[in-house]
């Protein structure tokens, strides 16, 4: 009977998942092995709805511990986790939310040095939520290297603006520093150009890291690391950005483990000067073909609209139209408005 009770509790907990996923799909789910490496504010919130959708097994990694200015992020955290390691902070709440999941806590370091230990598992899906360039890095080219399906979270921190969190591929991801520097170091150490899918926001940050304030005048940054290399400046955080970022993590690995048929938005970053040059361009080659511009009635934010509304920043000419989630124009260079003929 207790067994019979827990199934059912179980199944009760899945129920509005059944609503949009096929039960063979939530078996899937039920089933697979996750992992979490780094749960801060985007991966603790990446990880509890992760369980909460019923995984059937997390791993969660992470050296640090439970701090009172990281509250205002960690998806479980209370005043009384402070000073816990965040790996055991999550499993006991979790334990407590779903414990049919099997989860195992790691307070450990990741680096190249741990990846055997760490990834040897073969885990369905990796979700990289490390904000240290160096270790991201080295998780994200072990990921490629054994073909194991990640997804890295790029930088959360001085955003505040919702609507410009994206998925896209690495090499599609603008306005993000944290990005640059993972495509950079990818490529110059490990011949990795793109690939992987990211969540990032296409909003420019806010503001930079803050000053340096130590106690005393003859203190240096690197007298407060815990970790040699990891950085001590403080970079401000809406909390409730990170929470955003985990919960697409979160969605987006439980639609891809499900077969959720969905289509990414194109990554069509463009201002409104851009889309005056592209206004222009199209005056020009009306005077040029046809003699005069006359008959063009669209202004530039009109053109704004048929870019990205109509054609979602794609050519009426490409062979891969149906496919809107990939080889999505990047640059103004490449897109130009011309009256359009069928062949």
């Amino acid at each position: 009977m207790a067994v019979l009770v827990v199934r059912t509790l179980a199944a009760l907990d899945r129920e509005r998942v059944c609503m949009i996923a096929r039960i063979s799909s939530l078996m899937k789910l039920s089933l697979s092995s996750l992992q979490v490496v780094g749960l801060g504010g985007v991966g603790s919130h990446a990880a509890s709805m992760l369980l909460r959708s019923g995984v059937g097994r997390l791993l969660l990694v992470d050296f640090d511990q439970v701090s009172l200015s990281s509250l205002n992020r960690h998806a479980v955290a209370t005043r009384e986790d402070v000073g816990t390691p965040k790996a055991y902070c999550l499993k006991k709440h979790f334990s407590l939310i779903y414990p049919e999941c099997q989860i195992e806590a790691r307070v450990q370091l990741y680096d190249s040095s741990a990846e055997d230990e760490i990834l040897s598992g073969q885990p369905d899906f990796v979700l990289d939520c490390i904000d240290n360039i160096d270790t991201k890095v080295s998780l994200l080219a072990a990921c490629v290297r054994r073909g194991l399906r990640v997804l890295s979270a790029m930088g959360a921190g001085a955003r505040a603006d919702p609507t410009r969190i994206r998925v896209a591929d690495l090499r599609e991801s603008s306005n993000d520093p944290l990005s640059r520097a993972v495509r950079y170091r990818l490529k110059k150490d490990h011949g990795i150009e793109g690939g992987i899918p990211v969540v990032f926001s296409m909003e420019k940050p806010k503001a930079k890291l803050l000053p340096f304030q130590g106690s005393k005048e003859e203190e240096t940054p690197s007298d407060y690391q815990i970790v040699p290399g990891f950085r001590v400046r403080i970079i401000p955080v809406l909390g409730t950005i990170p929470a955003i970022f985990g919960q697409v993590m979160a969605s987006y690995v439980v639609t891809q483990l499900a077969q959720l048929d969905f289509q990414t938005e194109p990554i069509v970053n463009l201002d409104l000067d851009h889309y005056r040059v592209l206004h222009h361009r199209l005056l020009e080659h009306e005077e040029l073909i046809y003699g005069s511009a006359e008959q063009v009635l669209v202004d530039a934010e009109e053109v704004m609209y048929i870019v990205k509304e109509l054609w979602r920043g794609r050519s009426a000419r490409d062979q891969n139209m149906k496919d809107t989630g990939r080889k999505m124009w990047r640059s103004v260079n490449e897109l130009m408005l011309v009256r359009y003929a069928s062949l």
